[in-house]
């Protein structure tokens, strides 16, 4: 039972045919309405090309490396528009921004799930904070990317910087996808609380663990590929990633009852 009383969702294993079966649905979705996924895409690339220019201006442009790897953490929660859209097509329901803002209104704990989704970025980019001031100096100070980027790559500092760094980066990106990738398409889809939703996400990555950690590793790898040119390629990748995800969500839980 679930927190609220209710009977918990229904798990189920699914395949890396499954996640390949999901992945063509998302695309058809995205070609189908393709408005909606390159809206959200361009607000989430906005967002990344806003904050780097923010770190430019205060001098730390260094830290664009670490927020493109970053980035990718949000990424369950700006999506959540494309779960609508996806959900809505299923549905045979109309599809518009009116409609999807208040879908995703009215589900009062999507924004408890917004917020634990905040909370690890911030703490991805506390760490890395921390990290360049142990690893290179209390003080350390770039002028440029290229700068940042050769102390990183020519110095066992560095190196041990970005070893440390990475693999940090992973296990907070495993944990977040754990606690989100059933959740918030859960919580759009039925009634239930945000604690009951990240359970069941994890009980899904754990019941099905290597096309799940699969499909976590292609997320985070297409996500910060992505990023590289200017976070344009978001546009696209995010209505992608996003429709899939709801499809995925679609194998994972049983349909409830009628």
């Amino acid at each position: 039972m679930s927190i609220s009383g209710k009977v918990d969702p229904v798990v189920r294993c699914v395949s890396a045919s499954d996640i390949a079966e999901a992945l063509g649905q998302g695309l058809r979705d995205f070609q189908a309405l393709p408005l909606y996924g390159l809206v959200f895409g361009a607000l989430y690339a906005a967002g990344g090309i806003l904050i780097v220019l923010c770190l430019t201006a205060f001098g730390m442009v260094y830290f664009a490396y670490p927020l493109a790897a970053g980035f990718a953490l949000i990424g369950p929660f700006v999506a959540t528009g494309l779960y609508e859209v996806s959900r809505r097509r299923e549905a045979g329901q109309p599809v518009s921004f009116g409609a999807i803002w208040s879908t995703v209104r009215s589900r009062s704990e999507i924004g408890w799930m917004a917020f634990v989704t905040l909370f690890f970025f911030v703490i991805w980019m506390y760490q890395v904070r921390l990290l360049i001031a142990l690893l290179l100096g209390l003080n350390a100070s770039f002028s440029s990317l290229k700068e940042f980027v050769t102390v990183v790559l020519t110095t066992n500092e560095g190196l041990l910087f970005l070893a440390i760094g990475n693999l940090d980066g992973a296990a907070l990106s495993l944990i977040l996808f754990s606690l989100t990738v059933v959740s918030f398409p859960l919580l759009l889809d039925r009634e239930v609380d945000f604690v009951t939703a990240m359970v069941t996400s994890v009980r899904a990555v754990v019941m099905s663990p290597l096309p799940m950690i699969g499909w976590a590793a292609v997320i985070v790898l297409l996500l910060i590929v992505s990023a590289i040119p200017y976070f344009l390629g978001l546009i696209v990748t995010l209505p992608v990633l996003g429709h899939t995800t709801w499809h995925l969500y679609r194998r994972i839980v049983a349909p409830l009852p009628s």
